[in-house]
Order: structure tokens, then C-alpha cells, then sequence
């Protein structure tokens, strides 16, 4: 990365030998006429984020980033001009059938030994890195009541229970009006049964169903599940009160109570990092997320695989057009495979709703700076550092192995976080460029800004500013380093992440493409 930085000067950023765009750092952009140290002069003002033509690029050129094809140029494009989306023709997404396979797979790094974190040890072999009760539903007709429950639980209960983290009412708005056996109808179904395993609850979630809803109790709990205990009552189907409101809220209580004292002995031990799993993703993107903050994700992705930990990267219309650089990656055969099924699946389904993967990108995104998806992507597949991928998993699949995993997830931050979360994540690492106060109940959610402006704005919410990279005040190593150490002290509850100390967190949304009736 070539940083063009003086602290009076115009400034940018390039990011490979070949590219003819440059990206502009300065807080408030350049105006016209601005020279950059290298002689580059602007002819006209370009938005911080946005891009420079680094030379005259021809009607039809490419346009290079990432030392890749972005698009091309609908007409001359001339030196110091400010490069737009509209002025961009989009390249076609890369065909499915002609990938690179498992053809330049990463070497192992040398192992990283002798990192630990305190966490919760649970039956089924996982480590959480809360302590947390979670009362599932089977449908969202039990939300009102069950969120009076939890809102008396929080008050009269935990206070009795201090080594308890939190309560946690996991509603969603399926389980009923569903075509239950219809062909996708296993996504919402396995997704809803898997948050109930997440790490975070310590085997000691809760049913609250209403009795005639189609998405039944026995499919969320099994009972030959290990990651689940059902030795005590479990499962509470608000039908069968017999007194109304109140006696609904008392059952409710009284089955949380049983498991808030089992929870309530539970005590951090000392565990390799080897036990975190973590989910990355990126939300509110701008041109920075790929210089700056996903860069240092993916250093850190890498200390962790080295560590021996479980780190997940998702968003599947954030990776399709970037798609053989990561199938090249693949450990083998089956994983390029599951990498290409995966994209060709929701290739299909966009397909299906007369959509494509230039939906993906939002009116901030373009404000930040990124014209297409194809730029989008190519910054978004930075987090996942320079491992090989040893394994994929679908939306709502639980993940069952270390290494670095593509969990395939729509690129919705909220849906693509409850997917994680079904996956079995216990830490949450967020990158934004535009900035949102996302966060999840039921995992801590590591916040980290693409640009130090943002960092400064919200500094109640911005957990780690990755814009210093930028401004050349640190570098992608240093602050891979600092979020390696930060996720461990956030695992080990040393640290708290602003979204906890505000209880910021979005709700559970599943992802059903199955048809509603």
C-alpha cells in the first residue's frame, strides 16, 4: 500500500503498483487544483474516500483498484479527475464453471502457543464467552409476553444471580404462516434450533412456544442434543395456562429461575484461544473499509488460525465477484466446490426475485466512496486475511471445526450476524466506514471504524480505530495485533465493548426464502 501523506498536503492512498485510481484521505477531501507531493493535481474537488484518476484512462479502459478490474470507463476519464459510479460500466460477476480450484493454497503459518482467554467451559466441549440465558420461541406470537417475562426476569431475578451475564428473549418472526415443508423451509428451521446451541448460553436455553404453531418444540430442541440440557423442564407452550396473562409470566419465571442457578455456578476458566470463534463482518462500508479497518481483520484472522481458533467471514453477494480469489484458497477440491455451490445457490435465488448482486450496495456505500459491488467485494474479502479455507458452511449450518470457514450469509448486517451466531459465535468483530450502532444480545460485538473522523465522532461507540492507518499512525500489523489482543480481553469479560455497555443489539432476523402462506 502506497501512502501519499503529509500532515498539511493532500493525501491519498494506492493500493497496488497497477492501479490507475487513488483514493483521497484528507477529512474533508481535496478542492480543485489541489497538488498532491508526487505532483498528481486534482481538477476538480474530490470527497474524502473517493477516487482520483491517477492518469488519463481512455473511453473503454480499465479502471483498476485492488489490482483488479473495477469497471470501465463510459468515457475519458481525465488525469486529477474525480472517478464516480456513473461514470463506470460494472464487469459481469466471474462465471461459476471456469474458477481457479484449490490452486494456490497458503502454506501454514507457524503456530502462535501460549494464548489463553477466560471463558465458560461447556458439556458439549464448547467455551462461551458469556454466561448468558436464552429463552427461545417457536413463533412470534409469544414476542408481548415473553418480553414482559424477561423485562421482570432482568428486574427480580438476576440480581440474586451475579455471575449470570445477562437474559436474552432469542424472538424471530418465524413459526407460523409457513410453508413448513416447502424446499428452503430447513434454513429458518436449523438456524432457529442452532441459536439455541450458541456457546454463549451455556447448554441452558429455554422454549417458550404457543401451542399451535407449525415450527413445533421438538424441532428446535432434540433430545439426543448434547450442547443442550434437558434434565430440567424446558419448554413452556403458553396454551396451556389455565389463568390467563399472569400465570403465563409466573411459568415463565419459574422455568428461568431453574436456570439461572445453574448458570449462576458456572466460573471463567482459563482455555487456549484456540476456543474463540469468531464472526467478522462489515457494515456501513466506504472506500476505507478495504485499506484500513478489514485489512487489520484479516492480520488478526490470521493470529488466530495460527492460535488454532475458528474464524468466520461471510456475506455471499460481498465475496461473488471476488469469488477466484478465494476459491484458489480453498484447502482442497471439496471446499472450492462448496465455495462455488454456495455462490451458484444465491446466483438462483437473487435470480428468483427478478434481483441481482448489484442490489447489494446502498446509497451510503456509493456516498463513501465504493462505485459498484465488484469494488465493494474486493474490499470486503480482505478480512479474511491470507489463510487457506478449510471449510463452508450454509446459512444456519453449525460450524463443527477450526480453521477459517465461509459461513454463507446474505449480506443483511442483521441477518448475517443471527446466521453467526446459529454458527456458533461467541465473539462479534464489526467494521464500519458510515457508522451504526449495531451490536447482538447474545455475543460481545467488537466495533471498529474505517476512518479516524468517525472514531472521533462516536467515540462511545467506536471500539478500535482502524483509520490510523490511514493517517499513517499505525500499521496493519500493529493494529492486527491490538485487535488480537483486544478480542481476548473482550472474550475474557476484562474488557466490555461499548454496544454491551449500552445494550445496544439488533434483533434476531432469520433468513427464509421459503414462501410465507
Amino acid at each position: 500500500m502506497q501512502l501519499i501523506e503529509h500532515s498539511d498536503s493532500p493525501r491519498y492512498v494506492r493500493l497496488h503498483a497497477d492501479d490507475n485510481v487513488v483514493v483521497v484521505v484528507n477529512d474533508q477531501g481535496v478542492t480543485e487544483g489541489s497538488r498532491f507531493p508526487d505532483g498528481l493535481t486534482t481538477v476538480e474537488g474530490v470527497p474524502q474516500s473517493h477516487k482520483v484518476a491517477l492518469v488519463d484512462i481512455p473511453e473503454g479502459a480499465a479502471v483498476r483498484r485492488y489490482g483488479q478490474i473495477i469497471g470501465y470507463a463510459l468515457k475519458d476519464l481525465r488525469q486529477g479527475s474525480w472517478v464516480q459510479e456513473t461514470q463506470l460500466a460494472m464487469p459481469s460477476a466471474p462465471p461459476l464453471d471456469s474458477l481457479p480450484m484449490s490452486d494456490a493454497v497458503p502454506a501454514a503459518l507457524a503456530p502462535l502457543e501460549g494464548f489463553t482467554f477466560e471463558g465458560f467451559r461447556n458439556a458439549d466441549g464448547t467455551v462461551g464467552t458469556r454466561n448468558i440465558l436464552g429463552i427461545t420461541t417457536t413463533v412470534q406470537c409469544v414476542t408481548g409476553v415473553l418480553d414482559h417475562a424477561v423485562k421482570r426476569i432482568r428486574e427480580e431475578l438476576l440480581p440474586k444471580y451475579p455471575h449470570v451475564d445477562d437474559v436474552v428473549a432469542l424472538t424471530h418472526s418465524y413459526g407460523c404462516g409457513v410453508a413448513i415443508n416447502a424446499r428452503d423451509a430447513y434454513i429458518p428451521i436449523r438456524t432457529v434450533r442452532n441459536l439455541a446451541r450458541n456457546p454463549n448460553l451455556g447448554g441452558e436455553a429455554l422454549v417458550i412456544g404457543l401451542g399451535c404453531e407449525k415450527l413445533q418444540a421438538g424441532q428446535v430442541m432434540h433430545e439426543n442434543d448434547s450442547s443442550v440440557d434437558l434434565s430440567d423442564p424446558w419448554l413452556y407452550r403458553l396454551q396451556d395456562s389455565s389463568h390467563g396473562f399472569v400465570e403465563m409470566i409466573e411459568q415463565i419465571m419459574e422455568l428461568a429461575e431453574t436456570r439461572l442457578k445453574k448458570l449462576d455456578q458456572r466460573r471463567r476458566e482459563t482455555v487456549p484461544a484456540s476456543e474463540l470463534i469468531l464472526g467478522m463482518q462489515c457494515g456501513g462500508s466506504d472506500a476505507f473499509s478495504g485499506i484500513t479497518a478489514n485489512p487489520a481483520l484479516g492480520f488478526a484472522s490470521d493470529l488466530l488460525i495460527r492460535a488454532g481458533a475458528t474464524v468466520m467471514f461471510s456475506e455471499v453477494t460481498e465475496v461473488r465477484d471476488a469469488i477466484y480469489m478465494l476459491t484458489s484458497r480453498a484447502q482442497d477440491m471439496d471446499v472450492a466446490q462448496a465455495l462455488v455451490r454456495e455462490m451458484d445457490w444465491y446466483d438462483q435465488y437473487l435470480e428468483r426475485g427478478a434481483a441481482d448482486r448489484s442490489a447489494n450496495t446502498t446509497p451510503g456505500n456509493k456516498k463513501g466512496g465504493l462505485s459498484n459491488i465488484v469494488e465493494k467485494s474486493l474490499g470486503s474479502i480482505v478480512k479474511s486475511g491470507s489463510s487457506a479455507i478449510n471449510a463452508v458452511v450454509g446459512p444456519g449450518e453449525r460450524v463443527e471445526r477450526k480453521g477459517l470457514i465461509f459461513c454463507a450469509t446474505p449480506a443483511s448486517d442483521f441477518v448475517c450476524g443471527t446466521l453467526q451466531l446459529a454458527a456458533g459465535m461467541n465473539l462479534h468483530v464489526f467494521t464500519t466506514g458510515r457508522g451504526t450502532p449495531y451490536g447482538l444480545a447474545m455475543a460481545p460485538v467488537v466495533k471498529v471504524s474505517t476512518r479516524t473522523e468517525l472514531a472521533e465522532r462516536w467515540p462511545d461507540l467506536i471500539d478500535v480505530d482502524a483509520g490510523r492507518i490511514a493517517t499513517g499512525r499505525a500499521t496493519i500489523e500493529e493494529l492486527g495485533w491490538e485487535l488480537f489482543h483486544y478480542y481476548l480481553d473482550v472474550a475474557s469479560g476484562r474488557k466490555q465493548t461499548w454496544a454491551e455497555q449500552h445494550r445496544l443489539h439488533n434483533d434476531i432476523v432469520l433468513f427464509n426464502p421459503a414462501p410465507v402462506t
